[in-house]
Formats: C-alpha cells, sequence, structure tokens
C-alpha cells in the first residue's frame, strides 16, 4: 500500500542554512507535504529569506508566538527586536500575522491537530516534562483550535526539545526545531505516514528525523550581516545550551 507521507517541521527562526537541509532531506523521501508549526523568523539572521522560504515549501503554515509579536514590535524595544522585525518586509509582517492558529487533519483514521505551542495560547508553554493536567489541555477544544472532534494525536514545536508521549490511546509529540534545537544542536522534523482519511485499520507510523548542516555557514552569516546577539545564537546553535542558562555557566549562550 502506498502511504501518503506528511513532514513536519518547525522554529526555523531564520537560520535558512539549516532549513534548506532539512527541505532537501524531505524532497530526498519524495515526501511532498511539508506543515510549518511556526516561529520561522527571529533570533536568527534571514527571517525574511526564511519567511519566502516556508511560504514556497510549506503546505500549511501556522502562527507561532514570534510571529505573533514580531510584527508588533515596538519602537522602544531591544535592538534585538527591532533588528528581527526591521529585517522583514511589510507584507512578511502581515503574512505572519494572519496566519491560522492550529491546523486538523485525519490519517489513518486518526484525528491529528497540529499548533505551535499550546491548545490554550501560542504564548503558553507546555514543556517536555509537564503534568497530566497540562497534558489534557493540549488535546482539549479552546478558542485556539476551535469545536472540532477531540484529537488522537496533537503535535506541537515552540520547546525547541523532540518527543514523542504516548498514553491512554492518545499521543502528544513534539516536533523540535529546525532552526533553534535546544536538546541536542542538530535540526529535527517529525514525518507523519498513513492513508490521508482511511480508517484506524490502515498502516500509521510516526518517525523523528535528525538532519546535520553547516553550523559553521549560518554563523558566518549572522557575523557577516552584524546580528544583535550573535554570541548567544552561536553558542545555542552549537551547543544546544538555551541563553538564558548561558549566562549561569561557561560560555554564553
Amino acid at each position: 500500500m502506498s502511504l501518503d507521507r506528511i513532514a513536519i517541521l518547525s522554529d526555523v527562526h531564520g537560520n535558512v542554512t539549516a532549513l534548506e537541509a532539512v527541505l532537501d532531506d524531505v524532497a530526498s523521501r519524495g515526501i511532498r507535504t511539508v506543515v510549518n508549526l511556526g516561529d520561522t523568523a527571529g533570533k536568527g539572521p534571514r527571517g525574511s529569506a526564511a519567511v519566502d522560504r516556508v511560504r514556497d515549501a510549506c503546505a500549511v503554515n501556522v502562527r507561532g508566538n514570534w510571529d505573533d509579536f514580531l510584527p508588533r514590535t515596538p519602537a522602544d524595544a531591544s535592538e534585538g527586536m527591532r533588528w528581527w522585525h526591521d529585517e522583514l518586509r511589510a507584507d512578511q509582517l502581515a503574512w505572519l500575522q494572519d496566519l491560522p492558529l492550529s491546523h486538523d487533519l485525519v490519517l489513518s483514521g486518526r484525528r491529528v491537530r497540529l499548533f505551535h505551542a499550546s491548545a490554550t495560547s501560542v504564548h503558553v508553554r507546555v514543556h517536555r516534562r509537564h503534568t497530566d493536567a497540562e497534558r489534557d489541555q493540549m488535546f482539549a477544544a479552546t478558542e485556539l483550535t476551535g469545536d472540532g472532534p477531540a484529537p488522537d494525536l496533537v503535535g506541537y514545536g515552540d520547546i525547541h526539545a523532540v518527543y514523542v508521549d504516548e498514553r491512554d490511546g492518545r499521543t502528544l509529540f513534539n516536533v523540535g526545531s529546525v532552526g533553534n534545537p535546544l536538546d541536542v544542536p542538530v535540526p529535527s522534523y517529525v514525518v507523519l505516514s498513513g492513508v490521508l482519511g482511511g480508517s484506524d485499520e490502515d498502516p500509521f507510523h510516526l518517525d523523528v528525523v535528525r538532519v546535520p548542516y553547516d553550523v559553521d555557514a549560518e554563523v558566518a552569516v549572522a557575523h557577516r550581516l552584524d546580528m544583535p546577539e550573535t554570541v548567544p545564537w552561536e553558542v545555542e546553535l552549537r551547543t544546544g545550551v538555551y541563553r538564558g542558562d548561558q549566562r549561569a555557566s561557561s560560555p554564553a549562550r
């Protein structure tokens, strides 16, 4: 049986070198449908190029927290926030702000719901180590997700760390990050395989894929463009250590 395959990625954060490596890997597997779970710009040096690329390559893009607040960056924001905002064109800022908040599909009889951070808000984070109540809320019908049937699988991004949590007949998974992974410093994405529509008797697979890329090349771009906060960004890319934790250790990230 020929299965439909969907590549799900998230959190590119202006890292075009990593994005192209992942999209090349997706294409090499013959996967034609790509879903992007948001945070395409910000933090990295080429948000504008990344936005253009996902608009072209992804069948679906949903809004992340950076996509939500970058278009509304105030004049008195930090140097970095102003830089990432100003690097985007007006049409790109408008496009990011208008992205949908969630996307539902049915694959091999399983209802799949995809969003950036949580069913509550793009600004509410659910970590890998979460409470049962937090997990239950990810499957709830909310203003963000709408009133559709309850999902069997929920996939999201935001925390930049891959995991798959299967319990009580429901699966919660995180696709990790393409451009800023903070579990191990290698970009990741998820492939769902099954029959679109279909029944629960059809095959179904969830696979995590890691794709190495040329970190040095992307770091060189950030330095060449004199991007603010390039040093902590570089440490994040090389070590997977979040910049807020770098202050408590050495080197800074």
